[in-house]
């Protein structure tokens, strides 16, 4: 006679898997188009996928000629180095990681990209380092959870001349309501899985 069956264990779900980085990003538009640039796999590393940045600079109606940018938290520099080969005339990238700071002055050096400076700090010291109405272009993507968005808000929108622009990602969408204290708002919006993609202005 068989015997008595015991309680049925639960079963787990299958944890889903980390989802891998892309080993390269490339440059969508402009003189560089298709130039294909480095990811390193580092905790935190987001970088924004090509298909958001062809809709951002779609939004920014593609050419930056003469602009002044600052990317304040670049990683691989996809940002800042779509800027460059749309016309920026000068691009300020900041990164941390002594690693991703090599990486970007290589890929400069290879470019030849004379309007790009590269420098090694803290994004958020930098932003508030900054002359008030130097900058016409402004790229924030923080580590998500650094708890910086307020304060790089905040120094973005005074460094931004008038009419400025600055892109923001997070991972919740950002309403005018808390944008009014820091004197911006939102032009545009989109969602990428769980990245917001915001286009911000500087108001009046």
């Amino acid at each position: 006679m068989a015997g008595k069956a015991g309680p049925a264990r639960a079963v787990r779900p299958p944890r889903p898997p980390r989802r891998a980085l892309p080993r390269e990003v490339r440059i969508i538009g402009g003189q560089w188009k298709r130039t294909r640039l480095p990811v390193a796999d580092k905790p935190g590393l987001r970088p924004t996928p090509d298909r958001v940045r062809e809709t951002l600079f779609n939004w920014l109606d593609h050419d930056l000629g003469g602009w002044r940018c600052v990317d304040a938290f670049a990683g691989t520099g996809a940002l800042g180095f779509e800027a460059a080969s749309r016309g920026a005339a000068e691009v300020l990238m900041v990164e941390q990681d002594p690693e991703l700071v090599a990486q970007l002055r290589s890929v400069q050096n290879r470019l030849d990209a004379t309007g790009v400076k590269v420098e090694r700090g803290n994004g958020l010291s930098v932003l508030t380092r900054l002359a008030p109405g130097s900058v016409d272009l402004v790229f924030l993507d923080p580590p998500f959870d650094a708890g910086i968005f307020d304060k790089a808000l905040a120094a973005a929108a005074a460094l931004l001349a008038p009419g400025g622009l600055a892109y923001l990602e997070s991972p919740t969408a950002w309403e005018d309501a808390a944008l009014a204290p820091h004197g911006l708002t939102r032009l545009r919006h989109l969602r990428a899985g769980a990245v917001h993609a915001h286009l911000l202005q500087r108001t009046a």
